[in-house]
């Protein structure tokens, strides 16, 4: 890599995302590993899971041998623009409506005004059938 490391945006780095074309962010360095992807022990779908972001940590969490960081150097095209890079997206919940209890109250006392009387009804019927003299 020359004195002067090329500076490469992230929406530069992310549209190399092929077979045939495919280039990495590790540790705000860019890789073009397209040469490397048929040798890769990994296979190519590793290398392609990790474009379109920043590849460090799927890099890390496999746990490369110093070999293989040496042999990293030869791919080095430059460096990533931090600033365009986007932030990490992290699970939010998806908001739930706030529980109005008044509405809700509403709604268990309308019902129960409704099922009461049916209640009350139908037992005086069973009452009557039960208790008729024949």
């Amino acid at each position: 890599m020359a004195s002067d490391p090329k500076i490469y945006g992230f929406e530069e780095v992310s549209k190399h995302a092929a077979t045939k074309d495919c280039w990495l962010i590790i540790s705000g360095k860019v890789y073009n590993v397209t040469p490397f992807m048929d040798e890769h022990p990994g296979g190519d779908e590793v290398l392609l899971a990790a474009t379109g972001k920043d590849g460090t940590n799927d890099f890390e969490d496999v746990g490369h041998s110093n070999s293989a960081r040496e042999m990293m150097a030869k791919y080095c095209i430059g460096e990533i623009d931090s600033s365009t890079v986007p932030t990490k997206r992290t699970f939010v919940a998806p908001q739930q409506a706030p529980r109005n209890p008044d509405k809700s109250s509403e709604a268990i006392i309308k019902i129960l005004q409704f099922l009461v009387p049916l209640l009350i009804l139908g037992l005086a019927f069973a009452v009557r059938h039960f208790t008729k003299a024949e």
